[in-house]
């Protein structure tokens, strides 16, 4: 089944009595199971991409019976949209970009008179620039390559858009460098766009009718011009937009805003960028975001979905310029608590995603099956290594804390995070840490990094793993220090094996008949979900020994190994 959900009417017709039901997309094929992005132009036809790089494309407000991946594409890393326009951006060691829709301002770069590209079409002018990031506004593309800082976009004749003066000289039917010093971009369903630059600071530039560069004043402006926050930029964590509308949401869950959306009436009428002032006073945590073009939608740490716009048939002339909480129902909103992203698509329809890790699920069997646990916290079997190692203190000091000042759905909060970089509850999750002296952990204490550290370390090991190395001419054997609970989480051969061996032995023979080499690739795999390939690994040879490993090893069948693989020889 997909990780992606819907919730309102993917026809684009209101039915109101959908809202209280999260829907699963059955459209895509079986072997689709993780839709890592979803982008909308303005008509709601819809483009999903996968974690294996296709993409699949609906109609115009509404789904084919069954959605077909597009054809003669590489696999794909990123999308975005404008107002009816697509781009993509390939996932190769030199990445191309791919754009269509339609072309009538030039806003996918082609600078011939078919005004409609129908399917996704190579921008033969990026070729050679090296693109690592794509983003659209309206009827404007930008591109940045984020090596040289720079800034490429097309477009639009209206040049304030595109960072300069409405008389500038110049064609910007042909992709053009536009600015230099730039870190990163951002832009959507709007006619402005923000810039992180390389000093570490936000600009912003484009229309400005209503306040919605949070430059203080209502005038718009053709350079990048410094927006000052209440925050730190580096606490930013998603910007979003909606025509005369920008949107901020903070690492720590707040939510700060600017502008007046005409069309939708958000109604903010703000100049400068203010907390909104919805959550402000009652500490609500915001867990994500997102924007169609006539909605602004809002999903909560508690779980709750607010929506400020046209949803659900309110005319915006009437009540949309309101803020008001979806009515869904404990059942949904129990079902909410294991989705952490939110995606809009015009004015009825909802998307929420998982954002899957596969070294998270596995090592959530850890919490379900305590496989080899060694203490308890609250009679819940844990693993001291894993916990010392998130956590950063002892395990008693830690244990101490918990059961005195914990509830026991807390503690289970916690552990959630510990071991699947989870956050349930994200308020109370981040007092237990903030305790500990972990501050923004979210964004700081990733699962993959943690375990890292433990990554064939002898002192924290509590077994070993005996490799025969055939390449070595006496046929030595090496030793891998491993920590059995978390192969035993990621291999259901390790798990095998451990679960049938006499409780004293310390160590046991790997008979795969696979290099050392490929062995070492393998176990750091099952500890980071990543694959440290080297210039001077023989990537032809481990790619073919890799062929047979997941089955061998009975790794979880959902995992990509050989697009993994692919990606990482290119990193």
């Amino acid at each position: 089944m997909s990780n992606i959900k819907s919730l309102g009417d993917i026809t684009g017709r209101t039915q109101q009595k959908k809202y209280k039901t999260l829907d699963p997309i059955k459209t895509f094929p079986e072997e689709v199971n993780n839709i890592i992005d979803v982008v909308a132009e303005n008509r709601n036809t819809i483009v999903f991409l996968c974690s294996e790089g296709k993409l699949y494309q609906s109609m115009p407000g509404k789904f084919h019976e069954k959605l077909q991946a597009i054809e003669n594409l590489p696999p794909m890393k990123s999308i975005a949209s404008g107002y009816f326009h697509f781009l993509a951006l390939s996932n190769e060691e030199k990445p191309r970009v791919y754009g269509w829709g339609d072309n009538v301002n030039k806003q996918i770069g082609f600078v011939s008179n078919n005004d409609r590209v129908q399917k996704p079409t190579l921008i033969e002018s990026l070729k050679e620039k090296n693109i690592d990031q794509i983003s659209c506004i309206g009827y404007c593309s930008f591109f940045l390559n984020k090596t040289t800082n720079i800034l490429f976009g097309c477009g639009d004749t209206h040049n304030v858009m595109l960072g300069k003066p409405e008389n500038t000289e110049g064609n910007y039917a042909k992709i053009q460098k536009l600015l230099e010093n730039v870190a990163n971009v951002f832009s959507g369903h709007s006619g402005h766009t923000l810039i992180i630059k390389t000093d570490g600071k936000l600009y912003g530039f484009g229309k400005n009718l209503e306040g919605e560069l949070g430059l203080g004043h209502k005038k718009s402006v053709s350079k990048p011009t410094q927006i000052k926050l209440e925050f730190p930029v580096e606490d930013i964590s998603k910007i979003r937009f909606v025509s005369q509308f920008t949107s901020i949401l903070t690492n720590d869950g707040k939510l700060y805003v600017t502008g007046l959306n005409t069309i939708t009436g958000f109604g903010s009428d703000l100049t400068e960028f203010k907390q909104y002032p919805q959550f402000k006073n009652n500490n609500t945590i915001i867990k994500d975001i997102d924007c169609g073009y006539y909605l602004f939608a809002i999903l909560t740490q508690d779980n709750e979905i607010w929506v400020q716009g046209n949803f659900g048939g309110i005319n915006y002339k009437d009540n949309s310029l309101v803020i008001r909480k979806i009515q869904t129902g404990n059942n949904l909103t129990n079902e909410l608590s294991t989705y952490n992203q939110i995606k809009c698509c015009d004015q009825n329809l909802i998307f929420f995603l998982k954002s899957n890790s596969y070294l998270s699920q596995d090592l959530e069997k850890l919490l379900k099956n305590g496989y080899f646990s060694d203490c308890n916290i609250q009679d819940i079997p844990v693993h001291k290594i894993l916990i010392e190692t998130r956590i950063g203190k002892s395990f008693d000091l830690i244990k101490k804390y918990l059961e005195s000042n914990c509830k026991l759905n807390e503690i289970q909060d916690l552990l959630k995070w510990i071991y699947c970089d989870q956050m349930i509850n994200l308020k109370r999750t981040n007092e237990i840490l903030n305790h500990f002296g972990i501050q923004n952990a979210q964004k700081t204490k990733l699962l993959k990094n943690d375990l890292k550290q433990l990554l064939f370390d002898e002192q924290t090991s509590d077994f070993k793993l005996v490799v025969k190395n055939e390449e070595e001419e006496d046929d030595e054997e090496e030793e891998l220090y491993i920590h059995k609970f978390i192969l035993a989480a990621r291999s259901g051969l390790f798990l095998n094996m451990f679960q049938n061996l006499e409780e004293n032995l310390q160590k046991v023979k790997d008979y795969s008949r696979k290099s050392l080499e490929t062995i070492e690739l393998l176990i750091s795999f099952l500890y980071t979900d990543e694959l440290p390939i080297t210039a001077d690994t023989d990537q032809e040879f481990i790619k073919e020994e890799f062929e047979d490993i997941v089955e061998y090893y009975q790794l979880n069948p959902t995992i990509p190994m050989m697009d993994i693989f692919e990606k990482c020889s290119k990193l």
